[in-house]
């Protein structure tokens, strides 16, 4: 089950964040997914269709920081994800576009597809 929740924005859409596990072997175990779309259910079908399958949202328990907010209203894509490391003193990853992730996921590999 993933991890995650969402805020609602001003104008009325939301930005979701989820934590999920790295769907590429390499790199991170788990990665953090921001969405930005109209409303919860469009955000996760957004991820839905680009191969994600299994991803849903239970609570809020990880709202999206603000930095992720910003990160993700400035991105032309809507939807970034970056890497977790396990170890609390490596710098942080830049964010990345969707297609940086999905690019190196195949179906064999990925723990989302149904």
């Amino acid at each position: 089950m993933a991890g995650g929740g969402f805020s609602r924005l001003p104008g009325g859409s939301v930005v979701v964040a989820l934590d999920l596990q790295n769907p590429c072997p390499d790199g991170a175990a788990r990665v953090r997914v921001v969405v930005h779309a109209a409303n919860r259910a469009r955000a996760l079908t957004r991820l839905r269709n680009l191969g994600l399958r299994a991803v849903y949202l239970r609570g809020n328990a990880a709202p999206p920081t603000p930095d992720e907010i910003t990160a993700v209203l400035h991105h032309p894509d809507g939807l970034i994800w970056r890497g977790e490391r396990e170890c609390a003193g490596t710098a942080e990853e830049l964010w990345h576009p969707i297609r940086a992730l999905l690019r190196t996921m195949t179906p064999q590999t990925s723990p989302y597809v149904v």
